[in-house]
């Protein structure tokens, strides 16, 4: 890298791909990199790094459905990583997915096959093709709430697979957003992003430092005119969930996986529904019980 480059680089927090509008015409632009260079330990930073992720605002996307979807959703794509290699062509659906990212404007970079397999954290065969995509703003305007509005409020989640098994369950089942509050694990580390099975890129999500900034949202919303409740999950909540009117405009929030939720979050909620359970466990973990919410909602919407 160039002493301008790196100028550049440490001016825009350590990011390496371009920022948006700084390509010229699709497919003029391609890169080399065989060495563990500054781009290349760029994105190893995106991968592992929390802070630095954060910092240059961007993600690497793993993995054939969570690339396609963040080009069908149109997401602001900075880089394309293409594995350099003479021993195969590159596969229909590859090819495709390079000349739509270039045309999103996105810089095409080569890279040698062992520093792809260890991009795309694989043990075998280095990914054919990774993404690097901008990471949305956390502004909770961009939450969908429609009149039949249901979304969901992790509070201090710890687990990475927990946020992404629930945010695939939002997708799944007709939920609109979600919201990640206070000291919580990264909705946009890998692990949350592959157990969405890309979900995460389709879903808005927002990180707010915690109940009162979501609560400010919600009293926004209703002044608004939209009845949005708060439905909190509970072991040793007042209503069975299927007592519990999920019709409409609905916010269900799940603790953390060990201490539940916050007094705060408790004192907000409209309702506190709890899952009757008929067996020794005295409570499910946080997918389970949100993804349960989220059937019992769809289920009450359908009758």
């Amino acid at each position: 890298m160039t002493d301008d480059g790196r100028r550049r680089a440490a001016r825009d927090g350590g990011r390496t791909t371009p920022p948006r509008g700084a390509h010229t015409k699709a497919g003029t632009r391609t890169k080399a990199v065989s060495t563990r260079n500054a781009t290349f330990q760029h994105w190893q930073t995106l991968l592992g790094n929390r802070t630095k992720r954060n910092r240059a605002g961007e993600m690497i996307v793993q993995g054939v459905r969570p690339i396609t979807l963040a080009l069908d959703t149109g997401l602001e794509t900075r880089a394309v990583l293409v594995t350099h290699t003479r021993e195969r062509t590159p596969s229909r659906w590859a090819a495709e997915a390079i000349v739509r990212a270039e045309a999103a404007g996105a810089e095409r970079f080569l890279v040698d096959a062992e520093l792809m397999r260890e991009l795309g954290e694989k043990e075998e065969d280095a990914p054919e093709v990774l993404l690097v995509v901008a990471i949305p703003p956390d502004d909770p305007a961009r939450l969908p709430v429609p009149a039949d509005a249901l979304l969901v409020a992790l509070d201090r989640p710890a687990s990475p697979g927990n946020i992404g098994s629930i945010t695939r369950s939002i997708d799944a089942l007709g939920g609109h957003g979600l919201i990640v509050t206070g000291h919580a694990a990264d909705p946009y580390d890998p692990r949350a992003v592959r157990a969405s099975t890309g979900s995460t890129l389709v879903t808005p999500t927002v990180r707010l430092a915690g109940a009162a900034q979501v609560l400010d949202w919600v009293g926004r919303i209703r002044a608004g005119g939209a009845p949005l409740q708060v439905v909190g999950t509970d072991e040793n909540g007042t209503r069975d969930v299927w007592d519990a009117d999920l019709t409409g405009p609905t916010l269900i929030v799940t603790g953390n996986e060990h201490s539940g939720m916050s007094g705060a979050w408790r004192g907000a909620c409209d309702v506190l529904a709890r899952i009757p359970m008929t067996g020794h466990a005295s409570s499910l973990n946080a997918a389970n019980a949100t993804t349960t919410l989220l059937y019992e909602a769809l289920r009450q919407r359908r009758r």
